[in-house]
């Protein structure tokens, strides 16, 4: 390839990435109007699964830690021999311990 040759093909490379932003950018803008417009939950959610979708995927034995650790506290509750505290008590607690600091 020519020195001409390839100094059009990076014009027209960087042109064609030019164009893939812009209509990146016009999609987003769309997209985030689109979202915004949700009923709250909805919105929630959406922002839950694209957080999520930034973290890698779990390890095969952390997962299963996991599990294993919701199936015995699960069991704990079912069995009742752990108390449960309502999150009302528990959010004034953190807020207590806050303004303690």
């Amino acid at each position: 390839m020519g020195a001409s040759q390839a100094s059009n093909r990076a014009k027209t490379d960087r042109s064609d990435v030019g164009s893939r932003i812009e209509a990146m950018a016009r999609d987003f803008k769309d997209i985030l109007h689109e979202a915004a417009a949700l009923p709250e939950r909805d919105r929630a959610t959406l922002a839950g699964l694209l957080i999520e979708s930034l973290d890698p995927e779990p390890e095969a034995d952390v997962e299963a830690a996991w599990s294993e650790e919701i199936r015995r506290r699960v069991a704990e509750l079912d069995a009742g021999t752990v108390k449960t505290i309502p999150w009302e008590d528990v959010r004034k607690e953190l807020f207590v311990r806050l303004n303690e600091r």
